[in-house]
């Protein structure tokens, strides 16, 4: 067996079996909520892929199972919400740390984020925009667009170049999440 596809097929098992525990009664209580509010599905969908931690990892499972979105729609929609919050945090991240670095609580959770950030990002730091679109594009918890902002602004990549590779690594979680759907529908 090729010594790449072990560790792939490692990592596409963990991404099946750790979404049940990762994100999933979040985006159920979120969409339950949202419906509550007359929130059209559509919408919902880009709120769920907007918040951190669940993105496009939860969005993508709602839009198809939840709503019989097809796939492609949904993957549309779910990037498209996922990128929504990039340009800020990559443009406000120094503000907002600077800002809530000043009082001592604040101060620990910006230390404990920034530290927590280098340690998942040295594929980041060793290989840069690869690194990065590599980072943000495996949907493992704690990967993706919000932590990949972050770590492209903790090891210092420009900003286009940032909003690139994230979106590339966005693509790319979207299409390995779309897949892992998919099966999953095929399983039903």
């Amino acid at each position: 067996m090729n010594k790449y596809l072990k560790p792939l097929l490692l990592m596409i098992l963990i991404v099946v079996l750790s979404q049940p525990l990762f994100g999933n009664s979040t985006a159920d209580k979120t969409v339950a909520w949202l419906e509550s509010k007359n929130v059209s599905p559509e919408l919902i969908v880009l709120i769920i892929s907007m918040i951190p931690v669940i993105e496009l990892r939860g969005s993508i499972p709602v839009a198809i199972f939840l709503f019989n979105f097809h796939w492609l729609k949904a993957a549309f929609l779910s990037i498209i919400g996922n990128m929504i919050p990039i340009p800020f945090i990559l443009l406000l991240v120094d503000w907002f740390f600077s800002l809530i670095s000043k009082v001592k609580p604040g101060k620990k959770f910006a230390d404990w984020i920034f530290a927590r950030t280098r340690r998942k990002g040295k594929s980041i730091e060793n290989y840069e925009a690869i690194g990065l679109t590599i980072f943000v594009g495996i949907p493992l918890p704690g990967t993706g667009g919000w932590t990949g902002a972050l770590a492209a602004n903790i090891f210092g990549i420009r900003f286009w170049r940032a909003m690139f590779c994230i979106l590339l690594g966005v693509i790319l979680a979207a299409i390995i999440v779309t897949i892992l759907s998919l099966m999953g529908t095929l399983a039903v």
